[in-house]
């Protein structure tokens, strides 16, 4: 993801949450409503998560240190995840809350026309907002479905205002059925009705951010195109005759770490290896750019012990032998 495409959706999305939050707050003021309070609590949870977005951006452009060798990249995916955690609590949980309190202890809307007119405002500023987000997001989805890029993407800022900004439209449209339905009827419990179903909408919203952005926490590979293009790059046919294993690890959503162990011709001098290597690391940073940390293992191929497979307790994350575990 470009930088300036992901800070242009969020600063987007920030400068419509803020003016929405403000005027469903007026609203709530007015009217008593309490989806009216619900969507100013969720604009200005949304407000939060905008900032920490812009916040983790920031932070993840320092250099490394000797503390942090391969740099801040992942201070985006953490981030990230802490605006699940807002979502959830401060949007969700309190959206139950208010509704729940809404239909045990109903009261009648005052001044409708203050909520209608807020959430027909805030339809249309949160439309631009999820217009920029999917304009934003085109360039980099590809062919690829809207699921498969809120799943796949390395990136986890276009995804993240992608799914607030349906959320916070999702949301406007059933609480504008609240407070319609509680117009119509006479009574109240359909505002808090709404509510509460604002409350599970952003709670499900905040699941799938965490369970996305745990997945980028814990580390993922390079996607099955750039690995393909690395492992394409890195054998020559000549001195690097083929790749013996190879991991990958995105340590940051535009920084990929390559680690592999490549066959070597058992003839060859360690000047020629090593040019070789030098070379191979060359073609695999032109192939894709965002490869910057690099190592490259030779050894001589054997059939044989390929034919054995991998040893799963050599396996980051494989299981320990009995022994190992005395």
């Amino acid at each position: 993801m470009s930088a300036s495409g992901g800070t242009k959706a969020i600063v987007a999305a920030l400068a419509a949450n803020l003016a929405i939050a403000v005027a469903k707050f007026v609203a709530f003021l007015f009217s008593g409503s309490s989806s009216m309070l619900a969507e100013s609590v969720h604009s200005l949870a949304d407000s939060g998560n905008q900032g920490l977005l812009l916040v983790g951006g920031k932070r993840a452009q320092r250099q490394a240190t000797p503390q942090h060798p391969f740099g801040y990249g992942r201070e985006r995916y953490i981030y990230a995840f802490l605006v699940s955690i807002v979502l959830f609590s401060v949007g969700g949980m309190f959206a139950l809350y208010e509704g729940y309190e809404k239909i045990k202890h109903p009261h009648e809307l005052e001044h409708w026309y203050w909520p209608v007119g807020v959430l027909v405002f805030a339809i249309i500023a949160e439309s631009f907002s999820f217009r920029t987000a999917i304009k934003e997001s085109n360039g980099l989805r590809g062919d690829r479905s809207w699921k498969e890029f809120v799943r796949h993407a390395k990136a986890p800022e276009l995804p993240v205002v992608l799914l607030e900004d349906l959320g916070a439209l999702v949301g406007l449209i059933l609480a504008l059925g609240g407070v319609g339905m509680a117009l119509a009827t006479g009574d109240s419990v359909w505002d808090g009705i709404g509510t509460l179903c604002i409350g599970v909408l952003l709670i499900l919203i905040a699941l799938v951010l965490a369970v996305e952005t745990k997945s980028l926490l814990l580390g993922e590979a390079a996607g099955p195109e750039a690995t393909q293009k690395i492992e394409a790059a890195v054998v020559d046919g000549d001195t690097v005759t083929r790749i013996i294993h190879m991991r990958t690890l995105h340590i940051g959503p535009e920084e990929l770490l390559v680690a592999a162990k490549i066959a070597v011709r058992h003839d060859d001098t360690a000047a020629e290896i090593a040019a070789a290597i030098n070379a191979a690391e060359t073609r695999i940073r032109e192939a894709v750019p965002i490869a910057r940390v690099i190592y490259l293992e030779p050894d001589i191929y054997s059939e044989a012990e390929a034919a054995k497979g991998a040893d799963p307790e050599a396996t980051p994350g494989g299981p320990t032998s009995p022994d190992a575990a005395h």
